[in-house]
């Protein structure tokens, strides 16, 4: 899931788990019609997108900088990056944090080309700095994602009118002031016709008309993607909307693949958040990576527009005396930022992993327990995307890589 006020995109599960069935799975769902005028010709071939969320909130205690995108060696891997979050209020797109954005003066040491910004330039903060990042890898992509977990409550007005959203949303993407900064729009929809943070009635066509909207007028010039639920459960998420439909609009989907356990479910069973495969003594049925990707192919959606999701952190519990998977718990563990998560970068050294289960990693130390992918596992969850024919890898979010990208070497 993804959040776009609390440090990390996944707490939404918490409310998900009040209101619904799957939590940690998708952000955007959709219907759409086959009909559709074919997207643009993909930049990129199938299987090699690399797209990385960027977080706007992440320059504050983070101290994460589009600087050190490049630093880490990440923006010579990426193709995309997704800008987390824009808003969605009064039935359209706009801005999150505009300070952040385009305001916040960057020092000479802080920014990607090493040259201060001036208090009468016409544009600083993230978006001069993508801009310059942009300078450097002339093929890196930048879409700007909208919604998320906080942000999802007002798709359901924008769907009362999908081409005055879609007309709102062009207007602030493409706004002159950042022309160039970004190549499409990525909407994280949490969910379409069911609930998240809170709960749609849109129905089921809602989220096609959106995608629609977007790419008629985006055009085929301009990439339109969506995360969307990883829910497989019969009549679960994926099933609330026309995904199947919506897929001849996107050029690609984001499934959410984590976020299927975690400790908003205080008192266990423990179980891994991003769990390639099923396995015996699993907490719920089709609540794995290669379950959701084989529903959605089975709907129809292309290989090649499914993207393989990772998350760079893990999901943990306390109080847990067991260390193999399925434990009781009394509680989330502590994060640096928030209970029950914390960053890759963090927990390498703070809980080294213990064990593997369904394609993912797992680790004891104490009374706290956690799950999280290593570069390891994310190599075995490759093998499986080439395997499916998928379009590419992505992933939530640059900042709980280690400094020298770690996780995203591991990814191909």
């Amino acid at each position: 899931m993804h959040t776009p006020h609390r440090p990390r995109a996944r707490f939404r599960a918490l409310v998900a788990a009040a209101c619904a069935t799957v939590l940690g799975a998708g952000l955007l769902a959709g219907a759409g019609t086959a009909t559709a005028a074919a997207p643009a010709a993909p930049q990129v071939k199938a299987g090699s997108k690399v797209v990385g969320y960027f977080t706007e909130w992440g320059t504050y205690d983070r101290k994460y900088y589009v600087k050190n995108i490049e630093t880490s060696g990440s923006a010579a891997r990426l193709t995309h990056i997704n800008y987390a979050f824009g808003n969605v209020t009064g039935g359209k797109c706009a801005p999150g944090d505009s300070y952040a954005a385009t305001d916040r003066a960057y020092t000479a040491a802080e920014s990607v080309d090493g040259v201060a910004d001036t208090w009468d330039q016409p544009l600083r903060g993230n978006f001069n700095q993508l801009r310059k990042l942009k300078k450097k890898h002339p093929g890196l992509k930048v879409l700007w994602s909208f919604g998320g977990w906080t942000w999802s409550g007002g798709f359901g007005e924008a769907a009362k009118n999908p081409a005055a959203f879609a007309q709102s949303c062009y207007d602030l993407v493409k706004n002159s002031k950042w022309a160039g900064v970004f190549d499409g729009i990525d909407i994280d929809w949490e969910y379409p016709n069911a609930c998240g943070n809170t709960c749609d009635t849109s129905g089921r066509e809602a989220f096609k008309n959106v995608m629609a909207a977007l790419r008629s007028k985006f055009g085929s010039g301009s990439l339109v993607t969506a995360a969307i639920t990883a829910d497989a459960t019969a009549g679960g998420k994926i099933d609330a909307a026309n995904y199947a439909g919506a897929a001849g609009y996107v050029d690609w989907y984001n499934p959410m693949t984590y976020d299927y356990f975690g400790a908003w479910d205080a008192t266990g069973p423990t179980a891994p958040h991003s769990p390639l495969n099923s396995y015996a003594g699993i907490p719920k049925a089709n609540f794995h990576t290669s379950a959701t990707i084989a529903k959605l192919k089975g709907l129809g959606v292309p290989a090649a527009k499914l993207l393989l999701g990772i998350g760079f952190y893990g999901r943990g519990w306390t109080g847990v005396t067991q260390a193999a998977p399925g434990g009781t718990a009394t509680g989330p563990a502590a994060g640096t930022y928030e209970q029950g998560i914390d960053d890759y970068k963090v927990l390498k050294a703070k809980c080294p992993a213990t064990g593997t289960v369904g394609g993912t990693a797992y680790a004891k130390c104490g009374s706290d327990w956690w799950s999280y992918d290593t570069p390891a596992t994310i190599g075995t969850k490759m093998a499986f995307k080439d395997q499916q024919g998928l379009g590419g890898t992505f992933f939530w979010e640059l900042s709980g890589d280690t400094a020298g990208g770690e996780l995203i070497r591991a990814i191909h």
